[in-house]
């Protein structure tokens, strides 16, 4: 007797719950009939996305005040685009609560066009550059590239040379510097009168008058020399490391259809990929005046470049450098005593998942020995303060079941933090950014953005005594106020987005949707774009749009009015995007789902979610499922026809990194591990492209040099040999893209025939037709 697949076995049982428990929600959906359009209304959805993506541009207004602060620090202008594109410009002085033009268009434009050889509109006079001299009398401006004096009392122009304008004072607070950076090394003492250098991979020092030199190290050369040489500031010591080079591993790409050439152009460029080697530093100090050479007693740095040294202020015998370890399983701060080159580690995290390098934050205080600290060791990111000299916590200065999401700033003199958070709200989005000051003890919290439950962006003047908050969400209209930094008291209103010629054109904002995740506990937040004329007498299939890459969120939260999803729903469907487990900004524990797991890419949280959508909605059909996404979201559109067939019905899979091996090492090793495991290969759609169901199409750049082409292509390859139906699109010249208009073109046709059941507009009959004169039956001549 031939048993039945126990999968299927498991999903009838499971549907056959579900349907019991939701028989009323469940009747009332299938009692609807699916959206299917005929030619007609096909052509007349078509016709009416295209119109819509052109009628749609410049329907909202006023969605962010920019404001240009003036050399006096105290007043700033802004520029205001209106219907029909035209310009108003505003001067805000806090100080006096004023908010007035900033001048006559046409005066203004008038004197331009008498002053140049060119005429400025008055209604949509554009000026990139804005000025104020009052003591004499004249407004400096830069229009069209030109710069110009205008005479506030003659109402006049001149054209005048690029000037030399001053620039309010900032404060200059210390911001965060890239870890990625290369170490910037000084071959130079601090007295400029000895020169450090590298001879046949030894370290020689010179004097002004002394050309040949002294060595001072032996066991260099050539093939393992001594280089990036740094000084301490008191020309005593000299860091330095003895490098084990190694060549970057090439990959290559070819040009097919480049004009004026019958061959295609290779090109070839170094890419490392997750397990290749790194070029290693070997740490050594030596003594200028005695010349001894010692060896730091730390593990040699294979993993990225020479790290950035720190001398410890007041103590010219100890220094400090920061390590990443290949894994990303564990940062230190190291101490080293340049006299005999013992070390200590002042900050030593480990984890048994992953550290995300991108996000370590560090900055020091040398005057107080402390280091400012973001780590996510509790299980949230938050700030620590850290005694430099012992490696103690002195405090952690926030906490608490939400993120800090970036540090904006450090006052050293107040002793506070600036920064962004979310989550902190508890009935809020978790993912709406709010901004905060707390002092280094943990006392103090200001919260800056307390006054609307929104995503929040602000701009702080240059003395930072006032901002502009531009707060919205993905259903509310931005709105720009001034407040004062002391106490985010409200200053003045500044503008309110006009979105009401985008509401005429008969759409709707995106609906902002959460329902249970996996687990049955957490939130996944998402929005859901519906057909502008959308039926709620008719069923639609859904698009979901995902990217899963564990780097960042990406559902949008401040307002969006019109984009791809929206377009695409007017064809017909429920287009809908949502976070899943894996993605960064929530707990530590929501994002080590991703850890060596990244074929997971929150895929039983979507489908939880979107099964919840169609549980509320009757009108969302869930038996009819695609999903696209470009580069990590083409890895993910295709796993999920891998993976998860029997929810998933349709992909489109542009540029996708398919195969975690052949991508970009950095990325891969982050979240997949190192060293290279089996695991690469079990979650790899090239090894798992034999289990494809449902209809894909693979779309790649042939030039692309973020994802190498050859991922797509041994997809394609691995399905041909599997005997597999598929669609491929490959776009001479074009990088790492959806596939641009073309492209895009194609994902929609796509989706309509695999999804609606119907045959896209046959494109090169209407061309033939219209190129021929043809004309229509029933149309007048």
């Amino acid at each position: 007797m031939k048993f039945p697949d126990p999968s299927l076995c498991k999903r009838f049982y499971i549907h056959t719950i579900s349907a019991l428990c939701l028989a009323s929600p469940l009747i009332a959906q299938k009692s609807l009939p699916a959206y299917q359009p005929n030619p007609a209304e096909l052509s007349a959805s078509y016709k009416r996305m295209a119109l819509m993506d052109s009628l749609t541009k410049g329907t909202v207004l006023k969605t962010q005040v920019q404001p240009n602060w003036l050399a006096d620090g105290q007043s700033f202008w802004y520029r205001n685009v209106l219907k029909d594109s035209l310009t108003e410009y505003l001067v805000v002085k806090p100080g006096e609560n004023k908010r007035i033009p900033a001048f006559e268009n046409a005066q203004v434009a008038a004197a331009l066009s008498k002053a140049s050889d060119s005429t400025f509109s008055a209604s949509k006079l554009w000026i990139s550059d804005l000025h104020f001299e009052p003591d004499k009398h004249r407004m400096i401006l830069q229009s069209k590239g030109k710069w110009f004096a205008y005479d506030t009392e003659t109402g006049t122009a001149q054209k005048i040379d690029k000037p030399d304008l001053p620039k309010p004072k900032d404060i200059g607070w210390t911001r965060q510097l890239s870890r990625w950076g290369r170490f910037r090394a000084d071959s130079v003492s601090p007295d400029r009168q000895t020169k450090a250098f590298v001879r046949n991979g030894n370290i020689y020092l010179s004097k002004k008058e002394d050309k040949n030199g002294k060595q001072l190290t032996y066991d260099g050369n050539p093939l393992k020399p001594y280089g990036e040489l740094s000084w301490s500031p008191d020309g005593r010591y000299l860091v330095c490391y003895r490098i084990d080079h190694r060549d970057e591993r090439q990959v290559s790409i070819i040009f097919s259809s480049l004009p004026n050439t019958t061959r295609g152009e290779v090109k070839t460029r170094g890419y490392a990929q997750p397990g290749d080697e790194f070029t290693s530093y070997e740490m050594r100090v030596i003594d200028v005046q005695s010349g001894k050479c010692v060896q730091v007693q730390s593990e040699v740095i294979d993993f990225f470049n020479a790290p950035v040294i720190r001398w410890r202020k007041g103590d010219a015998t100890h220094f400090t450098y920061e390590k990443v370890d290949r894994g990303h399983q564990r940062f230190r701060v190291i101490e080293v005593d340049a006299t005999n080159g013992a070390t200590r580690n002042i900050i030593d995290e480990k984890t048994d998942t992953f550290i995300y390098q991108n996000m370590i934050y560090t900055h020091y205080q040398p005057d107080n020995h402390e280091i400012i600290w973001v780590s996510e060791k509790d299980g949230w990111r938050h700030i620590y303060l850290v005694d430099e000299q012992t490696g103690q916590i002195k405090n952690q200065v926030t906490k608490g079941e939400w993120v800090v999401r970036e540090i904006d700033s450090v006052d050293t003199q107040k002793r506070e933090v600036w920064f962004k958070a979310s989550g902190t709200n508890a009935n809020e989005d978790p993912y709406h950014i709010h901004y905060y000051r707390i002092k280094f003890d943990g006392t103090g919290l200001v919260k800056l953005t307390d006054h609307a439950e929104a995503t929040h962006q602000l701009t702080f003047s240059p003395d930072r005594s006032y901002y502009v908050d531009t707060y919205s969400t993905m259903t509310s209209a931005p709105v720009s106020e001034l407040r004062r930094t002391a106490d985010a008291s409200l200053v003045m209103k500044l503008e309110t987005a006009d979105i009401s010629p985008y509401l005429a054109l008969g759409f709707k904002l995106p609906e902002i949707f959460k329902a249970k995740g996996r687990d049955g506990k957490t939130d996944i937040w998402g929005i859901v774009y519906r057909p502008s004329n959308f039926d709620p007498k008719k069923k639609y299939p859904i698009i979901e749009n995902i990217y899963a890459g564990p780097q960042d969120s990406f559902v949008p939260k401040a307002f969006r009015h019109y984009g791809e999803m929206q377009s695409m729903a007017e064809l017909g469907f429920i287009v809908v995007q949502m976070d899943g487990m894996g993605t960064y900004n929530r707990s530590k524990a929501f994002h080590d789902v991703c850890w060596k797991n990244l074929a997971d890419a929150g895929f039983p949280d979507r489908i939880a979610w979107m099964k919840a959508l169609a549980e509320k909605y009757p009108q969302v059909d869930s038996t009819r499922v695609g999903v696209y996404g470009t580069s990590a979201g083409g890895q993910n559109s295709l796993g999920a026809l891998l993976f998860h067939p029997g929810f998933y019905d349709a992909a489109v899979s542009a540029c996708g990194c398919h195969d975690n091996r052949v991508d970009k090492q950095w990325w891969n090793e982050q979240w997949m591990g190192y060293p290279v495991g089996k695991h690469y290969d079990e979650q790899s759609n090239v090894t798992n492209a034999a289990k494809l169901q449902g209809d894909l199409l693979l779309i790649v750049g042939e030039v692309d040099t973020n994802v190498p082409p050859e991922s797509t292509y041994r997809v394609a390859d691995a399905l041909i040999k599997a005997n597999k139906e598929f669609d491929l699109l490959v776009i001479p010249g074009m990088g790492h893209s959806d596939g641009g208009p073309y492209g895009r073109r194609k994902k929609r046709d796509f989706f309509v025939q695999k999804l609606l059941g119907v045959n896209p507009p046959n494109r090169n009959k209407q061309i033939a037709a219209s190129s021929s004169g043809a004309v229509g039956k029933g149309c007048k001549q």
